[in-house]
C-alpha cells in the first residue's frame, strides 16, 4: 500500500490517516502496537487503567513497534494527574483528550513537546480546542460509541461544521468503520478518520470474545444513547441498559444513577464479557460489522476500500 500524505499523517508521522480510538477495556498495547505497525496510529485507551498499569502498556508497546503511537485520557476519570506524569516520564509524544476541559492539560503537555488533540462534539468545542492549543480536534458524532455529546449532532453534519470553524486538522469519528465511510467523511473536509467499533471487533482488541461477538452480529437498532443525566453514552440495549431506562423513566435522580452504574459495570461487560448485567459500549456501526480480524487486515481493508472508492466513487462495493 502506498503511503498518503496530508496534514494528519504528517502530524502523527503515519502512513495513512487511520485513527484507531483509545476505548476502555478494549485498546491495550497489544490492539495499539498493531495498528501502528499496519500503517495508522494505535492508541492505548487509559480510562480503564490504573496508573502502573499504564505505564506497563507504554513500555510493551514500545517493545512491540517502533511507531508512532498515543495515549488517550479521558479526563472525567480519576487519578488524571498520575497518568499524565507518567505519559511525560515515559516520553510519549501523542495524547488524546477527550470529555473534559482541554485547557486543563494541553500546555502543560505541549511545554513538554507532546502533540494534543482533543475529542469534541461541538463545533464550539472545537474552537476552544484549538483556543487551548490542541494541534488538531476529533469531531465525534452522535453514532459513535462510549461517551457522547449531549447535542446529539450526526457525523454528517458535524464534521463539516467543525471543519469551517478551526483551521486545524479534523479527524472524523463516528459512525465510521469502512473505507467508503472514510471517504465521505474526507469529502467533507476531515483529513482522518478516527475509528473504534471497528478495532473492537479485532482480534488484538483486549475486549471478551463474548462482547466482539455481540459487536458483529448486533443489527441496527442494538444501540441507544443514554445516561444524559450523568454522562451521556451508547449502550448495547441489554438487561443492564433495561434498567437504566426503567430508573430513567420513574425519575430516578443523579444519585440513584451513579449508584445503578456503578464503579464496575464497563469491565463487567466489555472486559469480563457479563452480557446481561455489563455494560456495553458501542457504537451504532456495529450493525455493519460481521467478523472479528487482525487489526493489521482492518487497516489493509479500510485503506483498499477507500483508495478504491476515490478512484471509482460510484462504484458499489
Amino acid at each position: 500500500m502506498t503511503p498518503f500524505s496530508n496534514r494528519i499523517t504528517k502530524l502523527f508521522n503515519i502512513d495513512y490517516p487511520i485513527i484507531q480510538a483509545g476505548m476502555i477495556w478494549a485498546s491495550g498495547w497489544r490492539l495499539a502496537s498493531a495498528v501502528s505497525n499496519a500503517g495508522g496510529l494505535g492508541i492505548i485507551g487509559s480510562g480503564s487503567m490504573y496508573p502502573d498499569v499504564l505505564r506497563e502498556h507504554i513500555r510493551k508497546c514500545k517493545a512491540a513497534t517502533n511507531r508512532p503511537f498515543g495515549i488517550n485520557v479521558p479526563l472525567l476519570y480519576p487519578d488524571i494527574d498520575k497518568h499524565i506524569e507518567i505519559i511525560i516520564e515515559e516520553g510519549v509524544q501523542l495524547v488524546f483528550t477527550s470529555a473534559g476541559n482541554p485547557k486543563t492539560w494541553t500546555n502543560i503537555l505541549k511545554e513538554k513537546g507532546i502533540t494534543v488533540v482533543h475529542v469534541v462534539s461541538s463545533s464550539k468545542f472545537a474552537r476552544k480546542s484549538e483556543e487551548a492549543g490542541c494541534d488538531a480536534v476529533v469531531a465525534e458524532g452522535f453514532e459513535a460509541g462510549g461517551h457522547n455529546g449531549r447535542e446529539e449532532t450526526t457525523t454528517l453534519v458535524l464534521i463539516p461544521s467543525v471543519v469551517d470553524a478551526v483551521k486545524v486538522p479534523v479527524i472524523a469519528a463516528g459512525g465510521i468503520a469502512t473505507g467508503r465511510q472514510m471517504l465521505a467523511a474526507m469529502v467533507l473536509g476531515a483529513e482522518g478518520v478516527q475509528m473504534g467499533s471497528r478495532f473492537v471487533a479485532s482480534e488484538e482488541a483486549s475486549s471478551h470474545i463474548n462482547f466482539k461477538n455481540v459487536v458483529v452480529n448486533s443489527r441496527e437498532g442494538d444501540t441507544q444513547l443514554t445516561l444524559k443525566q450523568l454522562t451521556p453514552v451508547r449502550l448495547m440495549k441489554n438487561e443492564f441498559f433495561k434498567q437504566v431506562q426503567e430508573a430513567e423513566q420513574k425519575g430516578a435522580t443523579v444519585e440513584e444513577l451513579n449508584a445503578l452504574l456503578g464503579r464496575a459495570r464497563a469491565k463487567k461487560g466489555m472486559f469480563e464479557g457479563d452480557l446481561a448485567e455489563g455494560e456495553l459500549e458501542i457504537g451504532q456501526v456495529s450493525a455493519l460489522l460481521d467478523s472479528i480480524l487482525p487489526a493489521g487486515d482492518i487497516v489493509k481493508n479500510v485503506w483498499k476500500e477507500f483508495t478504491d472508492g476515490l478512484a471509482n466513487p460510484v462504484k458499489k462495493f
